[in-house]
């Protein structure tokens, strides 16, 4: 009775054996993340309110994501950084079976059957920065001019597979979280502004000679024909409003009639009579516009801006390399993710098909993200508990 009693004592309670699992973890970046997950709700709550379980679905992909953060924290860096190798392998061989025989789903060879059906160019996501991430960190202090060569084949690869699928907003994705891990490793500037100005230079002729070049007949070198299309219409949605210019259009006027306060809550017209497009995905921010104003909107920008801060914050205190740009990967893809939405919504860019963080509809998505949350929150960890840290 007497042991029964010592050993009930001594019995760690839940709480005591779950705080060692959250030790560490970056609670000012869990606070950020649960303000937009909460918009994220209230967003979705709204412009899915008509579209079946869309508001239930998307609370249980945000659980899904934080799961994945959790558990993914609980792995060490350097254990990370040993996965970039076979991920990057994987991610490639997968892409490779999606070219020889994917399924084609809208004009589009995405997907790939393993007994699930899966996007192999989401994982590629976190895979390329992870490989990039590790190749510099093992160049460590003998990086040569061939090292970055090296790297930006790396990069290449993937990317030119995604493109042919086609998806491009994936692919610009990829693109850019890549170039921060090679950005960050140390790229020259003389290598970095040449090719500023060269596309500086191509926006400025398409714009200016846009009458001629957006001419029916008129095909561009590189490009499919419907992203060609996209960017001619970015330039003047009015050219088919009633086609491929409705998106823009619709999304601009949803934007605008928001005004300073917005229609308010579940208020909003051009959303719930179904005039924007894809308002609970791709352009859930036109449908958040109209509801909470340029108020509302400059609160989902901030929330954004200091989700990026807050991972260069956890880079720059990062000891290693590998985690240092990692980290800085990480910021990357929540800025391309947040810029690139709200550019294309606003008619600042094309059309890609780039979700909003937190706030589209999408499962693979938030997945994606929460990988991309769990390894940053696992560079936060390392740096409260320095026997995990190291490098292999």
């Amino acid at each position: 009775m007497v042991a029964s009693t010592r050993a009930s004592f001594h019995s760690p309670t839940l709480a005591q054996r779950v705080a060692p699992l959250l030790r560490g973890f970056d609670w000012p970046l869990i606070l950020l993340l649960l303000v937009l997950a909460g918009i994220g709700l209230v967003a979705m709550y709204s412009a899915g309110f008509d579209h079946g379980t869309r508001f239930a679905d998307h609370g249980r992909n945000m659980l899904l994501a934080a799961g994945i953060l959790f558990v993914v924290a609980q792995v060490p860096p350097q254990r990370l950084m040993a996965l970039a190798v076979p991920l990057y392998a994987v991610g490639m061989a997968l892409l490779v079976a999606v070219a020889l025989f994917g399924i084609t789903k809208k004009g589009a060879q995405r997907w790939i059957d393993i007994g699930v059906v899966v996007q192999p160019s989401e994982l590629m996501k976190i895979a390329m920065p992870l490989l990039l991430a590790w190749w510099f960190q093992k160049r460590e202090g003998q990086l040569r001019a061939l090292d970055f060569v090296v790297a930006l084949a790396l990069l290449a690869l993937p990317v030119g597979l995604i493109m042919k699928q086609p998806d491009l907003g994936t692919s610009l994705l990829v693109l850019a979280a890549g170039m921060a891990v090679i950005f960050f490793a140390g790229l020259p500037w003389k290598l970095v502004v040449p090719p500023l100005l060269l596309g500086a230079a191509a926006i400025a002729l398409v714009v200016w000679y846009e009458p001629q070049i957006c001419a029916d007949g008129v095909r561009w070198p590189l490009l499919h024909s419907y992203q060609q299309q996209r960017i001619c219409t970015l330039l003047d949605p009015t050219r088919d409003p009633l086609g491929k210019g409705f998106h823009i259009i619709q999304g601009m006027i949803a934007i605008g009639s928001g005004g300073l306060w917005g229609k308010g809550f579940m208020a909003g017209t051009q959303t719930h009579l179904e005039f924007i497009p894809e308002r609970t995905t791709d352009f859930i921010f036109a449908a958040f516009s109209e509801e909470f104003g340029l108020a509302g909107n400059l609160t989902l920008i901030v929330c954004f801006l200091l989700l990026v801060w807050r991972a260069l914050a956890i880079a720059a205190q990062a000891a290693t390399l590998f985690e240092r740009l990692m980290a800085s990967a990480v910021a990357m893809i929540f800025f391309a993710y947040a810029f690139v939405n709200m550019g294309m919504v606003s008619g600042l860019l094309p059309v890609v098909g780039v979700p909003l963080p937190f706030i589209s509809y999408g499962g693979t998505a938030m997945t994606t993200l929460g990988l991309a949350l769990g390894v940053l929150m696992s560079v936060a960890r390392a740096q409260h508990q320095p026997g995990e840290r190291g490098v292999q």
